[in-house]
């Protein structure tokens, strides 16, 4: 697919810059053209590569003009993301939503000595490791739409991952754990998942003091006490909703006991139905109580989740104990709109594929552009008629083939409205192969030298029936 700058980017970009001469930060002419073109060829060709831009728009556009752009340029990074989310909250008129957090890793390339912050991360598709980068994000979801909104680069302590490995080695060998070493203390250089999470949070409430949030969900790796706190501080008070461990312990009449253990008492449990993915009603059980979790020192409003199919129970903890339990419940089904964002945003937005940029600022303005695709795509013009009438929104993946179509007939239209229509095809079609990329082919064998492969006759002798034969005879 031949790589143009489509106006629905140009549009975007416009208004972005508007946003940006009030923080008197204003885009030059050549910003604004880089950045349009960059965020179309990253929709069109599904990556974020330089080379791949130059070979799309036939040299319009070279890879080194790119990279300088990139890293040289001084555009205002650091207000791109935030102003972006602001332009759309004013374009829909949105005032109220819940924040969704999770965080997602990638797996760049095999030699990553280049690229910021990577390190060894669970692979969900092998169950193995890969070395690669993991990000936190933070998303907003409103009765409109769904918006991604910061995100933040993560990289553990490296002296509490040798302090691990350590206590692990210790402990297979049979060490009691009042002789292993002492956890490192924190390291201001390599804040948590956690931490990162709730800077997020403050930082989200600082720039958009007015925007009503109702709550706050998150997995069970933030399901501490400090976490939940914090975050429903933030707000002022409200609701967030996390997931605890089934050994999790709560006081009960004085007495500990186990999550699994006091819900299984109060079996059987109630059914329901519950709304989830795409409007999609799904059967459930539910049983709920306003427990004191021990390692949380205070009352939580916990909720024994079961969906139809399922063995087990999961365990949900919420701060704000006045809401009822089909609220809370109903508030966790939107938790998986962060995943399909993670899906579109790996697939169609070109994190994922190619995206290779070296340097702490590589890595962030990598990202940043990826998400402004997401941004560009919910500003597109036919998505916000959608929108605006009430109607259902379209998918990222609609959206892409309709820019592709667009870019192609543009590249039609401009060869159809030229003064010699023949000529400029021919001028077109002679641009496409001299920028078709020559890749030799390992499994073909044309033109290697792969010997002789034939018996050699002075090599007989050392056949096993000859060596026999000439055993027994002797």
């Amino acid at each position: 697919m031949l790589v143009r700058v489509l106006p629905c980017a140009t549009g975007f970009i416009d208004r972005l810059n508007n946003a940006l001469m009030s923080m008197g930060c204003p885009l030059s002419r050549t910003q604004r053209h880089f950045l349009a073109f960059v965020l179309c060829a990253t929709i069109l060709t599904e990556r974020l590569c330089w080379a791949t831009f130059e070979r799309r728009s036939l040299g319009q556009y070279t890879s080194a003009a790119l990279w300088w752009m990139f890293y040289k340029s001084t555009i205002a990074w650091h207000l791109l993301l935030r102003l972006s989310v602001s332009v759309i909250i004013e374009s829909y008129h949105l005032t109220e939503g819940n924040l969704l957090l999770d965080d997602t890793g990638r797996n760049p390339c095999k030699k990553t000595s280049k690229i910021s912050k990577t390190h060894k991360i669970k692979d969900k598709k092998t169950s193995g490791y890969v070395n690669g980068q993991e990000l936190v994000f933070l998303v907003l979801q409103t009765p409109l739409v769904t918006i991604p909104v910061d995100f933040r680069l993560y990289m553990p302590d490296p002296d509490v991952t040798q302090w691990r490995k350590s206590c692990q080695e210790l402990k297979t060998r049979g060490v009691p754990p009042s002789q292993r070493p002492r956890r490192p203390k924190p390291n201001s250089d390599f804040p948590t998942k956690q931490e990162l999470a709730l800077e997020m949070l403050r930082e989200f409430h600082e720039n958009f003091p007015g925007f009503i949030i109702s709550g706050t969900l998150a997995d069970a790796l933030y399901g501490n006490a400090h976490f939940m706190d914090c975050a429903s501080e933030v707000f002022g008070g409200t609701q967030v909703v996390s997931q605890l461990r089934w050994n999790q312990k709560a006081i009960h009449k004085g007495k500990e006991i186990s999550l699994k253990t006091y819900f299984n008492r109060m079996e059987p449990g109630v059914e329901k139905t519950l709304v989830i993915r795409g409007g999609k009603e799904q059967k459930v059980t539910v049983l709920s109580a306003r427990l004191k979790i021990k390692s949380h020192g205070k009352k939580r409003f916990i909720i024994a989740l079961k969906y139809e199919g399922e063995k087990d129970y999961r365990y949900l903890a919420a701060t704000d104990l006045s809401w009822r339990h089909d609220d809370i419940a109903r508030l966790h089904t939107l938790r998986w709109l962060i995943e399909v964002f993670f899906e579109d945003w790996k697939l169609h937005e070109g994190w994922c594929n190619r995206a290779l940029q070296q340097g702490d600022e590589g890595s962030k303005r990598g990202v940043i552009l990826s998400v402004l695709c997401d941004h560009m795509l919910l500003l597109h013009p036919e998505q916000s008629a959608r929108l605006e009438h009430k109607q259902p929104a379209l998918t990222v993946g609609c959206l892409v083939e309709k820019l592709r179509m667009d870019a192609l007939l543009e590249v039609i239209q401009t060869v159809v409205e030229s003064e010699n229509p023949k000529k400029e095809f021919e001028r077109l079609t002679e641009a496409i192969k001299d920028y078709r990329p020559i890749r030799e082919s390992s499994k073909h064998m044309v033109g290697r030298e792969l010997g002789r492969q034939a018996p050699t006759p002075s090599l007989k002798y050392k056949l096993p029936e000859y060596c026999t034969l000439v055993h027994q005879k002797t």
